[in-house]
Protein backbone atom coordinates (compact mmCIF):
# COMPACT_ATOMS: atom_id res chain seq x y z
CA UNK A 1 0.00 0.00 0.00
CA UNK A 2 1.52 3.33 -1.15
CA UNK A 3 2.13 5.17 2.22
CA UNK A 4 0.79 9.05 2.00
CA UNK A 5 3.62 11.25 1.39
CA UNK A 6 4.24 9.08 -1.76
CA UNK A 7 0.66 9.16 -3.47
CA UNK A 8 0.78 13.05 -2.46
CA UNK A 9 4.17 13.34 -4.03
CA UNK A 10 2.70 11.78 -7.15
CA UNK A 11 -0.53 13.92 -7.84
CA UNK A 12 1.65 17.07 -6.73
CA UNK A 13 3.99 16.41 -9.91
CA UNK A 14 0.67 16.26 -11.79
CA UNK A 15 -0.93 19.66 -10.38
CA UNK A 16 2.30 21.48 -11.66
CA UNK A 17 1.95 19.99 -15.04
CA UNK A 18 -1.23 20.31 -15.45
CA UNK A 19 -1.05 23.79 -14.26
CA UNK A 20 1.49 24.77 -16.45
CA UNK A 21 -0.99 23.74 -19.26
CA UNK A 22 -3.86 25.67 -17.58
CA UNK A 23 -1.15 28.91 -17.47
CA UNK A 24 -0.40 28.63 -21.20
CA UNK A 25 -4.07 28.17 -22.32
CA UNK A 26 -4.98 31.92 -20.04
CA UNK A 27 -1.67 33.34 -21.00
CA UNK A 28 -2.91 32.88 -25.02
CA UNK A 29 -6.52 34.23 -24.22
CA UNK A 30 -7.47 37.83 -25.42
CA UNK A 31 -8.27 40.01 -22.82
CA UNK A 32 -11.83 40.44 -23.86
CA UNK A 33 -12.00 36.85 -23.00
CA UNK A 34 -12.02 36.70 -19.30
CA UNK A 35 -15.30 38.52 -19.48
CA UNK A 36 -16.91 36.86 -21.94
CA UNK A 37 -18.65 33.19 -21.05
CA UNK A 38 -17.44 30.27 -19.21
CA UNK A 39 -19.02 26.48 -19.79
CA UNK A 40 -20.28 26.97 -16.37
CA UNK A 41 -23.63 28.84 -16.24
CA UNK A 42 -23.58 32.32 -14.89
CA UNK A 43 -19.64 32.70 -14.92
CA UNK A 44 -17.53 34.01 -17.34
CA UNK A 45 -13.85 32.36 -17.52
CA UNK A 46 -12.92 35.48 -15.04
CA UNK A 47 -15.06 33.74 -12.60
CA UNK A 48 -13.64 30.24 -13.22
CA UNK A 49 -9.99 32.44 -13.47
CA UNK A 50 -11.01 33.65 -9.28
CA UNK A 51 -12.21 30.45 -8.17
CA UNK A 52 -9.34 28.83 -9.53
CA UNK A 53 -6.71 31.50 -7.60
CA UNK A 54 -8.92 31.19 -4.73
CA UNK A 55 -9.02 27.34 -4.11
CA UNK A 56 -5.43 27.26 -4.38
CA UNK A 57 -5.43 29.85 -1.16
CA UNK A 58 -7.75 27.51 0.13
CA UNK A 59 -5.75 24.40 0.19
CA UNK A 60 -3.14 26.25 1.13
CA UNK A 61 -5.32 26.69 4.64
CA UNK A 62 -5.87 22.73 4.71
CA UNK A 63 -1.94 22.26 4.10
CA UNK A 64 -0.67 24.91 6.77
CA UNK A 65 -3.78 23.38 9.54
CA UNK A 66 -2.41 19.74 8.57
CA UNK A 67 1.19 21.07 8.96
CA UNK A 68 0.59 22.99 12.23
CA UNK A 69 -1.88 20.26 13.77
CA UNK A 70 -4.57 23.14 14.19
CA UNK A 71 -7.91 23.14 12.32
CA UNK A 72 -7.61 25.73 10.15
CA UNK A 73 -10.96 26.58 7.96
CA UNK A 74 -10.87 26.23 4.00
CA UNK A 75 -12.32 29.25 3.93
CA UNK A 76 -13.61 32.09 6.31
CA UNK A 77 -17.22 30.75 5.10
CA UNK A 78 -18.65 30.04 2.13
CA UNK A 79 -20.51 33.37 1.59
CA UNK A 80 -16.80 34.89 1.98
CA UNK A 81 -15.78 32.09 -0.53
CA UNK A 82 -18.28 33.32 -3.26
CA UNK A 83 -17.52 37.21 -2.15
CA UNK A 84 -14.39 36.84 -3.37
CA UNK A 85 -14.94 35.03 -6.49
CA UNK A 86 -17.28 37.93 -7.48
CA UNK A 87 -14.93 40.69 -6.44
CA UNK A 88 -11.93 39.33 -8.24
CA UNK A 89 -13.81 37.88 -11.81
CA UNK A 90 -13.91 41.15 -13.42
CA UNK A 91 -10.46 42.02 -13.51
CA UNK A 92 -8.28 42.35 -16.50
CA UNK A 93 -6.27 39.15 -17.78
CA UNK A 94 -3.45 39.82 -16.71
CA UNK A 95 -3.72 40.58 -13.42
CA UNK A 96 -6.00 37.36 -13.35
CA UNK A 97 -2.81 35.61 -15.00
CA UNK A 98 -0.50 36.68 -12.31
CA UNK A 99 -3.09 35.81 -9.26
CA UNK A 100 -3.05 32.23 -10.44
CA UNK A 101 0.78 31.80 -10.93
CA UNK A 102 1.24 33.22 -7.48
CA UNK A 103 -1.40 31.11 -6.31
CA UNK A 104 0.32 28.47 -7.42
CA UNK A 105 3.42 29.32 -6.25
CA UNK A 106 1.89 29.79 -2.52
CA UNK A 107 0.12 25.96 -2.89
CA UNK A 108 3.83 24.30 -4.19
CA UNK A 109 5.56 25.77 -0.83
CA UNK A 110 2.20 24.74 1.31
CA UNK A 111 3.32 21.61 0.34
CA UNK A 112 6.76 21.33 0.04
CA UNK A 113 6.71 22.38 4.09
CA UNK A 114 5.01 19.28 5.29
CA UNK A 115 6.94 17.19 6.98
CA UNK A 116 5.81 13.18 5.98
CA UNK A 117 3.84 12.31 9.01
CA UNK A 118 1.61 15.73 8.66
CA UNK A 119 0.64 13.51 5.26
CA UNK A 120 -1.71 11.28 7.51
CA UNK A 121 -3.26 14.41 9.30
CA UNK A 122 -7.13 15.09 8.82
CA UNK A 123 -8.54 18.18 7.90
CA UNK A 124 -11.95 19.60 6.80
CA UNK A 125 -13.53 20.21 3.52
CA UNK A 126 -14.83 23.59 3.28
CA UNK A 127 -18.76 21.25 3.62
CA UNK A 128 -17.76 19.82 6.85
CA UNK A 129 -16.21 16.11 6.38
CA UNK A 130 -12.96 15.04 7.15
CA UNK A 131 -10.32 13.73 4.79
CA UNK A 132 -6.39 12.98 4.78
CA UNK A 133 -4.14 16.19 3.74
CA UNK A 134 -2.53 13.64 1.55
CA UNK A 135 -6.03 14.02 -0.67
CA UNK A 136 -5.08 17.48 -1.11
CA UNK A 137 -2.94 17.47 -4.03
CA UNK A 138 -5.96 15.42 -5.80
CA UNK A 139 -8.83 17.69 -4.68
CA UNK A 140 -6.23 20.67 -6.06
CA UNK A 141 -5.94 18.54 -9.97
CA UNK A 142 -9.63 18.13 -9.92
CA UNK A 143 -9.91 21.61 -9.60
CA UNK A 144 -7.50 22.51 -12.26
CA UNK A 145 -8.63 19.82 -14.89
CA UNK A 146 -12.23 20.40 -14.45
CA UNK A 147 -12.18 24.09 -14.82
CA UNK A 148 -9.55 24.14 -17.54
CA UNK A 149 -12.71 22.24 -19.66
CA UNK A 150 -14.72 24.80 -18.06
CA UNK A 151 -12.90 27.83 -19.77
CA UNK A 152 -14.18 26.83 -22.48
CA UNK A 153 -10.98 28.35 -24.36
CA UNK A 154 -9.70 25.17 -26.42
CA UNK A 155 -9.12 22.46 -23.55
CA UNK A 156 -11.12 19.41 -23.87
CA UNK A 157 -11.57 16.15 -21.68
CA UNK A 158 -10.19 14.49 -25.12
CA UNK A 159 -7.14 16.71 -22.93
CA UNK A 160 -7.26 15.12 -19.93
CA UNK A 161 -4.15 13.28 -18.61
CA UNK A 162 -4.87 9.46 -18.84
CA UNK A 163 -4.43 9.06 -15.13
CA UNK A 164 -6.47 11.44 -13.96
CA UNK A 165 -9.43 10.62 -16.15
CA UNK A 166 -9.13 6.71 -15.33
CA UNK A 167 -8.64 7.57 -11.25
CA UNK A 168 -11.54 10.26 -11.45
CA UNK A 169 -14.13 7.49 -13.86
CA UNK A 170 -13.11 5.02 -11.25
CA UNK A 171 -14.15 7.82 -8.53
CA UNK A 172 -17.53 8.62 -10.09
CA UNK A 173 -18.28 5.34 -10.99
CA UNK A 174 -18.18 3.93 -7.26
CA UNK A 175 -19.80 7.53 -6.42
CA UNK A 176 -22.85 6.68 -8.47
CA UNK A 177 -23.21 3.40 -7.40
CA UNK A 178 -26.46 2.56 -6.45
CA UNK A 179 -27.93 6.57 -7.23
CA UNK A 180 -31.34 6.47 -7.90
CA UNK A 181 -31.44 5.90 -11.71
CA UNK A 182 -31.41 2.81 -14.29
CA UNK A 183 -28.47 0.48 -13.29
CA UNK A 184 -26.07 1.43 -16.69
CA UNK A 185 -22.93 -0.63 -16.92
CA UNK A 186 -19.93 1.18 -18.06
CA UNK A 187 -17.07 -0.03 -20.12
CA UNK A 188 -13.65 2.29 -21.06
CA UNK A 189 -12.39 0.48 -23.84
CA UNK A 190 -9.25 2.18 -24.15
CA UNK A 191 -8.13 1.26 -20.07
CA UNK A 192 -10.30 -1.77 -19.71
CA UNK A 193 -12.05 -0.44 -16.53
CA UNK A 194 -15.66 -1.01 -15.96
CA UNK A 195 -18.16 0.60 -13.77
CA UNK A 196 -21.81 -0.04 -12.94
CA UNK A 197 -24.30 2.54 -11.63
CA UNK A 198 -27.74 2.88 -10.72
CA UNK A 199 -29.88 0.28 -9.12
CA UNK A 200 -30.98 -2.91 -10.52
CA UNK A 201 -29.86 -4.88 -13.22
CA UNK A 202 -28.00 -3.23 -16.02
CA UNK A 203 -30.37 -1.77 -18.22
CA UNK A 204 -28.09 -0.19 -20.57
CA UNK A 205 -23.99 -0.82 -21.47
CA UNK A 206 -22.19 2.59 -22.48
CA UNK A 207 -18.95 2.13 -24.27
CA UNK A 208 -15.82 4.52 -25.10
CA UNK A 209 -12.61 6.00 -24.06
CA UNK A 210 -12.52 6.60 -20.27
CA UNK A 211 -12.35 10.26 -21.05
CA UNK A 212 -15.59 10.70 -22.85
CA UNK A 213 -16.85 8.54 -20.30
CA UNK A 214 -15.82 10.81 -17.43
CA UNK A 215 -16.86 13.91 -19.25
CA UNK A 216 -20.23 12.44 -19.06
CA UNK A 217 -19.89 11.56 -15.88
CA UNK A 218 -18.92 14.48 -14.48
CA UNK A 219 -21.47 16.77 -16.56
CA UNK A 220 -19.23 18.02 -19.24
CA UNK A 221 -20.40 16.15 -21.86
CA UNK A 222 -23.82 15.07 -23.23
CA UNK A 223 -22.75 11.67 -24.13
CA UNK A 224 -23.80 11.54 -27.68
CA UNK A 225 -20.27 10.50 -28.80
CA UNK A 226 -20.50 7.47 -26.32
CA UNK A 227 -21.85 3.80 -27.99
CA UNK A 228 -24.93 2.41 -26.23
CA UNK A 229 -26.21 -0.55 -26.21
CA UNK A 230 -29.36 -1.19 -26.91
CA UNK A 231 -29.04 2.08 -28.82
CA UNK A 232 -31.33 4.01 -26.13
CA UNK A 233 -31.17 7.52 -24.41
CA UNK A 234 -28.65 7.95 -21.51
CA UNK A 235 -30.67 8.43 -18.30
CA UNK A 236 -30.29 11.78 -16.37
CA UNK A 237 -27.19 11.48 -13.80
CA UNK A 238 -27.51 13.39 -10.13
CA UNK A 239 -25.79 16.17 -9.22
CA UNK A 240 -22.55 15.38 -7.87
CA UNK A 241 -21.69 18.27 -5.48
Amino acid sequence: MTDPQTAAASWLSQVEESTRHLLHTVAELKPEAVAEPSALPGWTRGHVLAHLARNADSLVNLLNGARTGTDIPQYASNEVRDQDIERDAPRPLDVQLADLRASDDRFTAAAALLPPEAWSASVRHRTGYTFPAADIPWKRLMEVEYHHVDLDAGYTPAHWPEAFATAEFRRLAAKLAGADLPAVELLAEDTGDTGLIGTGEPVLTVRGPVRALLAWLSGRSTGADLARTPDTALPRLPPLG
